[in-house]
């Protein structure tokens, strides 16, 4: 007897561990196939479920797996039940744990959004791509992929965990590769001053697959947050830029001063100048003829992140530059020697009409 107790319980343990949940859960999945089973052996031998069976409970030996139907008080396990049970709440018992264990795998992720997790591309189901992250399947839809990323099977990549959210299938781990949390995420695997809090990033705007503006800030004196990020010769940004398939990433301080912030964010353009309206949070930024194309960047891109990463609107407008002192020098001897020309013909005329009078 000792012996079945004893493989009894090693089973129980055995399908605990296997399905990542608490042995109280299998056995709770045991009573409720256990009841499932004696409404059904009533029906078999045409016998009334009784009015109150809502109110039957069943009870497991968790040592002998000996399983009993109560009504209240009264024991009303029929005769051989424990060979009626096993035959027909094995589907039961599976249905409750499969449940359980997903319920479990669920739980488990719901702490892992927000974070970056590794997984294997799947299968491929029209515009939707599936993901292996391990113990659990991640769905990467249309609106979290990045347009320019060419996906296929066994591919392995690092995505965002989005969010848990209900689907046709119920509850599914949402994972992004678009997501701006990605970069910053991806940085946090990289740099150890984010992990250690000595640098945060403040803000990210982000065209996914193209280009991203980050601005980060120090908590701690001596440290430089664009240089953390960048790292020695650049190598935790491009080992970033590499997860996300080459996109441009450019790095600047953030400031509190809404002028400065906006200048840096335009960068690589240089020599700007910032006036604010702080009622429309409008800004007018002034920049050299130079460096205009700069500011505004390849189709606008420059000066959309720059207006996304520091919340305000931008107005870019070119400055007139002087014209270079040579210039004006040569323009005023050009316009003396016009001047003597234009007298030079005019003495010419007159000599002649004086001539033909003469």
């Amino acid at each position: 007897m000792a012996q079945a107790r004893t493989e009894f319980a090693a089973a129980l343990n055995q399908i605990a561990s296997e399905k990542g949940v608490e042995v109280e859960v299998v056995l709770d999945a045991i009573r409720q196939a256990a009841l499932a089973a004696y409404k059904k052996d009533l029906t078999i031998r045409n016998e009334a479920v009784p009015d109150n069976f809502e109110e039957f409970i069943s009870k497991v030996d968790p040592s002998s797996g000996e399983i009993s139907i109560f009504d209240g008080e009264k024991n009303v396990t029929p005769p051989g039940f424990a060979r009626i049970a096993a035959s027909i709440a094995k589907q039961v018992i599976m249905q409750k744990l499969n449940e359980a264990e997903r319920g479990a795998i669920l739980s488990e992720y719901e702490n892992k959004v927000g974070t970056v997790i590794s997984g294997n591309i799947q299968r491929q189901e029209g515009n939707t791509f599936f993901v292996d992250l391990g113990r659990a399947e991640g769905v990467l839809p249309p609106s979290e992929q990045v347009h320019s990323e060419m996906y296929h099977q066994n591919q392995r990549l690092k995505f965002l965990v989005k969010e848990i959210k209900e689907g046709g299938r119920g509850s599914e781990v949402i994972v992004s590769r678009s997501d701006p949390a990605l970069v910053k995420a991806v940085f946090a695997l990289e740099v150890p001053e984010i992990q250690s809090g000595a640098v945060e990033i403040k803000v990210i705007a982000r065209e996914a697959g193209s280009r991203t503006k980050i601005a980060a800030v120090s908590t701690q004196d001596g440290v430089d947050p664009v240089g953390s990020l960048v790292g020695q010769k650049g190598v935790r940004v491009q080992a970033v830029m590499s997860e996300l398939g080459e996109e441009k990433i450019d790095i600047i301080s953030y400031s509190e001063d809404p002028a400065r912030f906006i200048a840096a964010a335009l960068s690589p353009a240089k020599d700007i100048q910032v006036k604010l309206n702080e009622a429309d949070k409008v800004a007018t930024v002034t920049v050299p003829q130079s460096q205009l194309s700069l500011a505004i960047g390849k189709g606008g891109q420059n000066v959309r992140l720059a207006a996304k990463l520091t919340g305000w609107k931008i107005d870019i407008e070119g400055a007139e530059e002087p014209e270079p002192a040579d210039q004006r020098i040569s323009g005023s001897e050009d316009q003396k020697d016009s001047d003597k020309s234009e007298k030079s013909e005019a003495d010419k005329e007159e000599a002649d009409k004086e001539e033909k009078q003469a």
